[in-house]
């Protein structure tokens, strides 16, 4: 009897050893870290941080440690077997990878807006995970900046592309015209201009660094925008309110969808980017930033926010662009095909099956801007 019972007691115990091993490795939460193989230099190094969800699945955020100490938060992780896959839905970024058999590397390719490329994960401790760049120290949020040093050039006329950004310290724009400067500084449309000279889309970069310490938030640069308005282009105006035709942002039914809260602080930078047109990525911005971006390089009308939302969000939207759009970037778009069925689809199908939002025309009171006074910028 006395046998039989330590023979017992011995397989108990063997048994936990063996679950005890199991769920260790199935445990994937931790450090992850790689270099992303994209075929320039040494490549980009990237930090991966998992943990356990709320719903017992994962969770994870992303930094790219040679860009920028910023999180970007994984849209979606899922493990099944040995078989790891995740998407960032703002970056229209998807990873596949094979864990090994003890859960301490991963092999796979992350994917791109069509490029692939190998991404290689190993297991760290946290000791040994590559340090994190401290984030830039944010501008108190009650500040009102002016620029302590900018430089204002006409544009390269052979460089592509357009740019508002924040890097560190430095407000900068690449071919903006006077016409984008005045319509982000502000937060309005093409449409509540009124005496524009005609040279308001000569385009001109901007870099500069503001009087107050730290980097400031989107509210900030377009005050600093707004300062090198008046200060360098001597911009006076007066306002007037008038009807105007206008777009409603809206909840659909059923929204809103697909729309990740963002892991970013409100201090921290948003981004509102085109990889091309129709294909918008945004990160930690409000429905009020959403419309302020559609209504000053998308749309032909103001766009106003009527959908309650109060949080600060990262998604991804693709759609078709049709011939009203874009008409800001000085973009000519042409009819869409309809006989292409991977076309994705209108704008406003766009908006309601990808996000669970609603654009509507309306009419609505807005300010107008009324132009007084504005001359070309004074040499640096």
């Amino acid at each position: 009897m006395r046998k039989l019972r330590l023979t017992t007691w011995v397989a108990g115990v063997a048994m936990l050893i063996l679950m005890c091993g199991a769920l260790r490795a199935q445990d994937i939460s931790g450090n992850w870290q790689g270099t992303l193989q994209t075929g320039q230099g040494n490549g980009l190094r990237l930090v991966m941080k998992i943990s356990k969800a709320d719903n017992g699945g994962w969770k994870a955020v992303f930094y790219s440690v040679d860009q920028s100490p910023q999180p970007i938060a994984v849209t979606s992780l899922t493990v099944q077997g040995l078989n790891f896959n995740f998407a960032i839905t703002p970056m229209d970024w998807t990873y596949t990878g094979m864990l090994n058999s003890d859960r301490t590397t991963i092999t796979g390719n992350a994917t791109q807006r069509g490029a692939a490329h190998v991404l290689n994960l190993q297991r760290v401790s946290e000791e040994n995970t590559w340090a994190i760049p401290e984030p830039p120290k944010p501008m108190p949020a009650d500040a009102n900046p002016k620029f302590d040093v900018v430089t204002i050039k006409p544009s390269d006329p052979n460089r592509p592309g357009k740019l508002f950004t924040i890097r560190g310290r430095h407000v900068m724009t690449i071919n903006t015209t006077v016409s984008d400067l005045i319509t982000f500084g502000y937060s309005i449309q093409t449409k509540q201009l009124e005496n524009a000279p005609a040279w308001l889309d000569e385009k001109y970069d901007i870099d500069g660094v503001p009087d107050v310490e730290g980097q400031p938030n989107i509210k900030q640069m377009r005050l600093l925008i707004r300062d090198a308005l008046v200060q360098r282009f001597g911009l006076k105006f007066h306002n007037e309110q008038r009807e105007l035709s206008v777009y409603a942002l809206s909840l659909a039914k059923g929204g809103p969808k697909t729309m990740t809260v963002t892991a970013n602080k409100p201090s921290d930078p948003g981004n509102f980017l085109f990889s091309k047109l129709g294909d918008l990525h945004v990160t930690n911005s409000t429905m009020k930033d959403f419309c302020d971006g559609m209504q000053e390089a998308v749309m032909d009308k103001p766009v106003v926010d009527q959908t309650g939302l109060t949080a600060r969000y990262d998604f991804t939207l693709k759609w078709t662009p049709d011939q009203s759009q874009f008409a800001a970037m000085g973009a000519k778009i042409p009819p869409p095909n309809i006989d292409d069925p991977n076309a994705p689809p209108s704008l406003y199908t766009a908006l309601q099956e990808q996000l669970g939002l609603k654009l509507e025309a309306t009419k609505a009171k807005a300010d107008v801007m009324v132009i007084d006074h504005l001359d070309k910028p004074s040499a640096n």
